[in-house]
C-alpha cells in the first residue's frame, strides 16, 4: 500500500476547478430529505494546457484510436473462403484469427495465457511508474480526452464553458449545446459500428449493416456500446474511474513508497503563497498557490493534497505547473514523476535512492517472464494436425460370425493448415487387426484419408481384430494419424469381452 507522507505544513487548497453552482443546487449537493440519497455532479472544467505530458497524451490518443478504427479494415491473404480479415472473432466458423496466427475453440487457453500476461504486466508497470494505463492508455481516458476536445471546439475553454453553462438559454447556446452532442453522438455510433467490425467481415457487413440485413446482434451491440461511449465519456467522465473502475483500489496493492507517481514536492514548495514580482523567495516554498494544477485536472483533485484515489496520473498538472515556474522565474519540476520515499529523504535533507529493482517488482517480472515462457512453448509445439478418438458406448463390442470382435470408433482429425492433408491412420496394441470405414473394403494396412484446410473431419473407422489376439477383455491400444513429417498418437481401448466368452 503507498506509503502517506506527512503533508502537515500543505494547507488545503481552495477549491478552484467547480464551476458556481446556485444556493438550490448546494442543497441538493448536501443529499438527505431535500437533496435526495447521492451528493449531485459538480461539473469539472479541465482547462487546456500545453507541455510535454499533454504532447504525450495527444500522441497515445491518436495512435490507441487510430489502432481500435483501422485494425478490422487491414486485410490478410488467406485460401479458399478462409475470411481476408487479419483480425477477426469469427463465431460462425468458430475461430480467431490474428494475422498469421489462427486459434481454435480448443486453444482458448492461450486467450486466457495472453490476459493472465497482460494483468501481469500491468502490475509490474503499475509498481515502477504508478498509472501510467489510466492516464494515457485506458480507453475511458482517451475517449474523454476526445469528447473534452469536441467540448473545447464547441465552447471553448475553461472559462468559456463555465459562463456558457451559467448564462441563460439563447440561439448561440443553443447551437453549441447540439452541436456537442451530436458530435459526440458520432463518435459513440463510430466506436460502437467499429466495434461489430471484430467480429464480422468488415466490408461485407458495413454494406449489410446500411441496408437492414446484417445479423441483429450487430445492431445490438453497436447500440449498445454507442450508448455506453456516450454516457461514459460525455456526461460520466471522472465518476466512472472513482466509482465505477475498480483499478484505483486494486492498484493500492502494488505501489509502494518507492513507485514513481506524479508527485508534489512539498519539501521544495511549502510554505506556499502568492508571490509578488520582485519579492524575496527566502524563507517560502515554489508554489505560489496559483491552482494551476487544480484547474487542468481532469479528475478535479489538488495534486498537493498527496496520493488520492481519484488521480490517473495524467501529468497535466506537470504541464501546468512548469509553465508557471517558467514564469515566476523558478526550477521546473515541483510537480513531478517522483517517489514517496524520494520526497521524505529531501524533506529529511538526505539523497534520495531511487529503488526499480525491489521484492515486488522482481516478483511481478518472474512471473511475467514463466507465463511468456509457456506461451511461447505452447506456440512452438502446437501442431497442425490433431486427433480426438471417441470409441463406440452403445454397443461396445461386436462379435461376428466367425469370432472376430469388432470396435467401432469416431475419429475427430483437426487440420489446422490452409491446405488440403491427406493423412494415414494406422491402429497398434492388438495384433492381426483390419481398419475399414463405411462403404470401404478392411484392410490390414493403414487407411488414407483427406481432410478440407482448416476444418475437423469426422471419420468412422471400425476396426476387427482375431479372437486368437485378444488375451483379455479389455487392452490398450492406440491410434496413429500420420501426414507427411507430422505425425499425431491418441491412446484408446479395444475391448474384447473375452472374459465372458470363457
Amino acid at each position: 500500500m503507498t506509503t502517506v507522507i506527512d503533508r502537515t505544513k500543505a494547507e488545503p487548497s481552495k477549491p478552484a476547478h467547480a464551476a458556481p453552482v446556485s444556493a438550490a443546487a448546494k442543497a441538493r449537493q448536501k443529499g438527505g430529505p431535500d437533496g435526495g440519497l447521492y451528493k449531485r455532479r459538480t461539473p469539472i472544467y479541465p482547462k487546456l494546457v500545453h507541455g510535454r505530458w499533454r504532447t504525450i497524451k495527444w500522441a497515445l490518443l491518436i495512435l490507441t484510436l487510430t489502432i481500435y478504427y483501422v485494425t478490422p479494415w487491414i486485410r490478410w491473404d488467406r485460401p479458399g473462403d478462409l475470411p481476408d480479415q487479419a483480425v477477426l472473432v469469427d463465431f460462425t466458423g468458430r475461430r480467431f484469427y490474428f494475422f498469421f496466427i489462427q486459434l481454435w475453440p480448443q486453444e482458448v487457453y492461450f486467450i486466457t495465457g495472453l490476459l493472465v500476461m497482460a494483468a501481469l504486466a500491468l502490475f509490474l508497470v503499475t509498481a515502477l511508474f504508478g498509472r501510467l494505463w489510466c492516464g494515457y492508455a485506458c480507453p475511458q481516458t482517451v475517449w474523454t480526452d476526445l469528447y473534452i476536445y469536441i467540448e473545447r471546439l464547441f465552447e471553448g475553454d475553461r472559462n468559456a464553458r463555465m459562463k456558457l453553462d451559467a448564462s441563460p438559454w439563447s440561439f448561440d447556446k443553443a447551437w453549441r449545446k447540439f452541436g456537442k452532442h451530436a458530435a459526440w453522438i458520432a463518435v459513440a455510433f463510430g466506436t460502437g459500428g467499429a466495434w461489430i467490425f471484430y467480429f464480422h467481415d468488415a466490408p461485407t457487413l458495413i454494406r449489410d449493416f446500411w441496408v437492414g440485413q446484417a445479423p441483429v446482434s450487430a445492431y445490438l451491440s453497436c447500440a449498445i456500446l454507442t450508448f455506453t461511449t456516450y454516457a461514459l465519456a460525455g456526461t460520466m467522465r471522472e465518476q466512472v474511474c472513482t466509482y465505477m473502475c475498480p483499478w484505483p483500489r486494486i492498484q493500492g496493492a502494488m505501489l509502494d513508497e518507492h513507485s514513481l507517481q506524479v508527485t508534489y514536492r512539498f519539501d521544495r514548495g511549502e510554505p506556499r503563497g502568492p508571490h509578488k514580482k520582485g519579492a524575496t523567495w527566502e524563507g517560502r516554498g515554489d508554489c505560489v498557490d496559483c491552482h494551476a494544477c487544480v484547474v487542468v485536472c481532469p479528475m478535479g483533485i489538488d495534486i498537493r493534497n498527496g496520493p488520492q484515489l481519484e488521480c490517473i496520473n495524467c501529468g497535466l498538472c506537470i504541464d501546468a505547473c512548469d509553465d508557471i515556474m517558467g514564469k515566476v522565474g523558478r526550477p521546473k519540476g515541483l510537480i513531478a514523476y517522483d517517489t514517496d520515499s524520494a520526497v521524505a529523504a529531501r524533506s529529511r535533507s538526505e539523497k534520495p535512492v531511487y529503488k526499480l529493482v525491489r521484492s515486488r517488482t522482481i516478483y511481478y517480472a518472474v512471473a511475467l517472464v514463466l507465463v511468456a515462457a509457456v506461451m511461447a512453448w505452447g506456440f512452438s509445439v502446437r501442431t497442425p494436425l490433431d486427433m480426438h478418438v471417441l470409441r463406440d458406448r452403445n454397443p461396445t463390442f461386436v462379435r461376428l460370425h466367425d469370432g472376430a470382435i469388432r470396435n467401432g470408433y469416431t475419429l475427430k482429425i483437426a487440420n489446422r493448415t490452409f491446405e488440403p492433408m491427406t493423412a494415414r491412420i494406422s491402429f497398434s496394441g492388438v495384433a492381426g487387426v483390419t481398419l475399414k470405414t463405411p462403404g470401404e473394403d478392411a484392410t490390414p494396412g493403414p487407411i488414407s484419408v483427406t481432410v478440407e484446410p482448416n476444418q475437423v473431419r469426422a471419420v468412422r473407422v471400425l476396426v476387427t481384430a482375431p479372437a486368437s489376439a485378444l488375451p483379455s477383455e479389455n487392452m490398450p491400444a492406440a491410434f496413429r494419424i500420420e501426414a507427411g513429417d507430422r505425425v499425431s498418437d491418441v491412446s484408446t481401448t479395444f475391448l474384447s469381452g473375452a472374459a465372458n466368452a470363457r
